[in-house]
């Protein structure tokens, strides 16, 4: 795990720029209050934060497994600040900043009340997830987790406007406050065990504490912690008991994109878990590898009957992060690859399905499937958004879900043998069902008589929302080679670690 520094790529720290940028902005935003021009503002440096990312990537040598653009500054005690990129991160970095440019757009679509703390709240979470996909240090990432989870449990209720909104962000925070639990002493455990075995200060560096071999014991008990702190945000089967309810009764786009879009947990696991705890991770990959099997097809099955179509895309992210957990604990370098680009792959289409699906509440007042139908017509533009990123879910050609699922499943075949392979690819065209029926139900169908006035057409800003979707999905699906640059090296150094390689 070598590093490379900002000062062999780039004249400043752009790592720092990253994640102070729009923290900074959330201050400022809140200092200045509300009005058009503090929002407008918070746009501004949204697209800013963009430019970076981009700026990111542009700078960033893909052919170098090292850790690159690395900074690091000494702070009192165990909480130096240490960060670097790899493939994955620039990734990472590159989704998260286009979904919340994209969110600040769509809060003005929406017209949602109190819009300059809103978008100060959204650049608040843009700049912890910053934090969580730069940094090195363990301490950060439980602290910056904490932060963004509340401010993301604020938006699910306080901007909702379910009857049971508060049902929603309770359950949010119960299970994402076990989790937060789990994660917080998972990483305390790692920084005990180093400290013991080298004598000394405390460190949670995850470069210092990948030179040390756990015994097998603390191995597989910082796996379970970790994995289990990790699952719950991601969401996994059997951890996602709060996404249900968080999708159907809570905000209808704005916090789960930043949840489902940016796939924090399945990156914790790749950056962290993987590098640290490379045996209990191969001694416990069958059994992952069993659950994720079982929840493609649990998830797919609960899909197929919902009448809601909120709570009809809740399920269909635990089905495919499934899928996308089958890829990474094959624990080889196809694997890795596919299962990173179908958590990217995923992130992108999910959030253009939460995005179109609030369009369509704004003009329905509803996401009842059978309140639905008859939308196509009027809003054609929404509805072909949607249809394309079902196509992405699913994996269809043409789509950045059709490489990525192509190595998982051939990397499972390698690893687990054909029969959890192909259940596991049934489960896919299952989700291929129910993602279908849904568009047929809520574009194609016949409009209900109920309806008494007729939609509302696209505004020009929401053909250019979804036009942005619509072309980054499928760029990506049909030039997919930069996607597979930026991670192939990263990845083959990850699956180095592990025995049967």
């Amino acid at each position: 795990m070598t590093e490379l520094y900002w000062t062999d790529h780039a004249a400043w720290p752009l790592l720092a720029s990253l994640q102070l940028l729009p923290l900074a902005g959330a201050a400022l935003l809140l200092r200045l209050g509300e009005g058009p021009l503090p929002a407008w503002l918070g746009r501004g440096i949204a697209a800013l934060e963009l430019l970076l990312a981009i700026l990111l990537y542009d700078r960033f040598d893909v052919h170098a497994a090292a850790y690159q653009f690395a900074e690091y500054l000494p702070l009192p005690g165990p909480f130096a600040y240490h960060v670097g990129a790899d493939g994955v991160t620039v990734l990472f970095v590159l989704l998260g900043a286009l979904i919340v440019f994209l969110l600040s757009l769509y809060s003005l679509v929406r017209g949602l009340h109190q819009e300059t703390r809103l978008i100060a709240t959204l650049l608040a979470v843009e700049g912890l997830m910053m934090v969580q996909l730069c940094t090195f240090n363990l301490l950060w990432l439980v602290a910056a987790s904490a932060l963004e989870l509340a401010l993301v449990g604020y938006l699910v209720g306080h901007w909702a406007t379910s009857p049971q909104k508060d049902l929603a962000t309770s359950r949010f925070y119960r299970f994402q406050g076990l989790g937060q639990l789990m994660l917080t002493a998972g990483v305390l455990v790692l920084g005990w065990a180093h400290r013991d075995h080298f004598g000394g200060g405390w460190t949670f560096d995850l470069l210092d504490l990948a030179s040390q071999p756990l015994t097998p014991r603390l191995a597989a008990l910082c796996f379970f912690l970790l994995f289990y702190g990790l699952g719950v945000r991601t969401p996994i089967f059997p951890l996602h008991g709060w996404l249900p309810t968080v999708a159907r009764h809570g905000n209808v786009a704005l916090a789960p994109a930043l949840l489902l879009g940016v796939k924090l947990g399945l990156y914790g696991l790749v950056r962290f878990v993987f590098p640290l705890l490379p045996e209990a991770v191969e001694a416990w990959s069958p059994f992952v590898m069993g659950f994720a099997a079982t929840g493609v097809f649990y998830a797919a099955l609960l899909a197929l009957q919902q009448t809601n179509l909120r709570a009809l895309i809740g399920f269909a992210v635990v089905s495919h992060t499934s899928l996308a957990m089958v890829g990474l604990f094959a624990l080889d370098p196809v694997g890795l690859q596919g299962g990173v680009l179908l958590a990217a792959n995923f992130g992108l289409a999910v959030t253009t399905m939460m995005l179109m699906t609030g369009l369509v509440y704004r003009r329905t007042r509803s996401t009842r499937l059978d309140r639905l139908g008859g939308l196509f017509d009027r809003i054609p533009m929404i509805g072909l958004t949607f249809f394309i990123a079902c196509l992405a879910i699913v994996g269809m050609p043409g789509t950045p879900g059709f490489d990525a699922a192509h190595l998982v499943l051939e990397a499972a075949i390698h690893q687990f043998g054909a029969l959890p392979s192909v259940g596991a690819a049934l489960g896919n065209v299952a989700a291929a069902g129910f993602l279908l029926w849904a568009f047929q139900r809520a574009f194609l169908a016949p409009a209900p008589a109920a309806r008494a006035a007729p939609v509302e057409r696209a505004t020009g800003l929401e053909w250019f929302i979804a036009g942005v979707l619509a072309v980054v999905l499928l760029t990506a699906g049909f030039h997919m080679a930069p996607w597979l640059d930026l991670v192939e090296a990263p990845m083959r150094a990850l699956a180095g670690r592990f025995g049967h390689v």
